[in-house]
């Protein structure tokens, strides 16, 4: 049997997925991982366990799939990671300096501030904006507080990598980094396609210093996973593999991987010139060219279910099967979802959640999922032109198994709704690997839900906004 296996190494455990030529799962496998946080804006984890968690997840994945069929033949294995998490190494033995310093971790946010005024040349080299989400700051901050990387740059040794660009160099011993990954530096040009001079001096970072890139998929080398050596055939971020499950990305869907947070992502052919208040992104580079996309993004979606059933002290497992049974009638009031702080459009690192009018544990939950509903709009709304139009939206991730979600989105929006099939980053991940095996893959048990008519839900809708709006006014940037 010809297989692909997937590689995801995430904030919470690495995973791996043997997907099979029909595109079914033979056998998986997840090891958790540490996450050191201290105080609001520092998160790391250990990346010599990032690493360990990764062979141990394959390794198993790979022991299930053999023993269901001793004639397994891997064709490749692909790998995707946190975007903008890196850590300095040294050059060649790739031994850590600095731990992984985590996507979330914003330490350097205060020192970013005195580059506030270069944040248009910033957005028009990267698409992004001036963000200590984004490794550039986090690098700057390792050279200015950690002497052992202060040591290896003054003695030529250092090397600072993208998580992926390490992973891969520990996999492979050639570290080299993908476009996805190395776009999330604030370093690397989106239009030149290679890292910016320009921006390497703003940030005062040496180019010398950064990985290789290569295209999305290429011949990254070979992993040795029990005793196996596979070809490693793609590289990507975590959310730049989710349009991929399913084929080629179609610039006309607009996908949206429910999570912690809610990525909302359209392929674009052209790379987005304007791009604000989302985000331009880079979903791959290949033999056929560069495919970007506009990117938004709701922090707020699991993490604000959670919220809620923490603060009810009501079972998650609990609160789903009562929404989905609640009555059209019933009338929920507002939820201002301002849970991790509210991402785009708006881009407020602190905003406070609150509720607007009154009901019951049961309807101030569907407010919740409502607010989610809602902020997945007003981004989807500014993907589209005037005279654009979406053809369906991709619902992947742990909350698009909500029927009653899944419904409001496609009411809200005017368009299709297709609950997408599971596993999204690996399965987007393996079809990035191993191409002409994912071409016959089966997409069977897809679900669609078509738009419905349901003024009370508009209606609310325009009340969130406004009281959106005047929230936003009292709030301080």
């Amino acid at each position: 049997m010809r297989a692909v296996l997937a590689l995801d190494q995430g904030s919470h455990a690495s995973r791996a997925v043997v997907f099979d030529a029909a595109g079914c799962e033979c056998a998986t496998a997840e090891v958790a991982v540490a996450t050191v946080r201290r105080g609001d804006d520092e998160v790391e984890h250990d990346a010599e366990e990032l690493l360990a968690s990764m062979h141990a997840a394959a390794s198993r994945a790979l022991r299930a799939a053999a023993a269901a069929d001793p004639g397994l033949e891997l064709a490749a294995t692909g790998l995707a990671t946190q975007r903008s998490t890196f850590l300095c190494c040294e050059r060649g033995t790739l031994r850590p300096l600095t731990p992984a310093i985590s996507w979330q971790d914003r330490r350097n946010a205060s020192w970013l501030e005195s580059l506030r005024a270069q944040e248009p040349r910033v957005r028009a080299l990267t698409g992004l904006p001036l963000s200590a989400h984004y490794g550039a700051s986090k690098i700057r901050w390792c050279l200015d507080h950690v002497p052992a990387v202060r040591a290896a740059a003054a003695q030529g040794t250092l090397q600072v990598l993208p998580l992926a660009a390490w992973l891969v160099g520990r996999l492979t011993g050639h570290p080299v980094v993908d476009p996805a990954n190395a776009a999330r530096t604030l370093l690397w040009d989106s239009a030149a396609l290679a890292w910016s001079a320009e921006l390497c001096t703003l940030f005062g970072i040496e180019a010398d210093w950064l990985p290789p890139c290569g295209p999305t998929r290429g011949a990254y080398g070979h992993v040795d996973i029990e005793g196996v050596s596979i070809p490693l055939r793609a590289c990507t971020g975590d959310q730049s593999a989710v349009p991929y499950a399913a084929g080629r990305p179609d610039p006309f869907t607009a996908y949206v991987n429910l999570g912690t947070g809610a990525f909302i992502q359209r392929p674009l052919a052209q790379r987005p010139l304007a791009p604000e208040p989302l985000l331009g992104s880079i979903l791959c580079v290949d033999e056929h060219g560069p495919l970007y996309s506009l990117e938004g993004s709701v922090n707020g979606a699991g993490a604000a279910v959670a919220w809620f059933a923490g603060a009810a002290g009501v079972p998650e497992a609990t609160l789903w099967p009562r929404f989905e049974a609640l009555p059209g009638s019933i009338e929920p009031p507002l939820f201002l979802n301002g849970v991790g702080g509210l991402g785009s459009p708006w881009w407020r690192a602190q905003f406070p959640s609150r509720f607007v009018g009154e009901g019951d544990a049961d309807a101030r939950f569907a407010a919740v999922v409502e607010s989610i509903a809602f902020l997945i709009a007003e981004n989807l709304e500014r993907m589209v032109g005037p005279r654009e139009s979406l053809r369906r939206i991709v619902l992947t991730g742990g909350l698009s198994r909500s029927d009653g979600l899944c419904r409001r989105v496609a009411t809200l929006l005017g368009a299709r709704v297709e609950r997408g099939l599971p596993e999204a980053t690996a399965r987007g991940t393996a079809a990035l690997a191993a191409p002409d095996l994912a071409r016959g893959w089966s997409h069977d048990g897809v679900r669609a839900f078509a738009p419905g008519e349901d003024a009370r839900l508009i209606a609310r809708r325009s009340r969130w906004r406004e009281a959106m709006r005047a929230a936003l006014d009292r709030t301080v940037l």
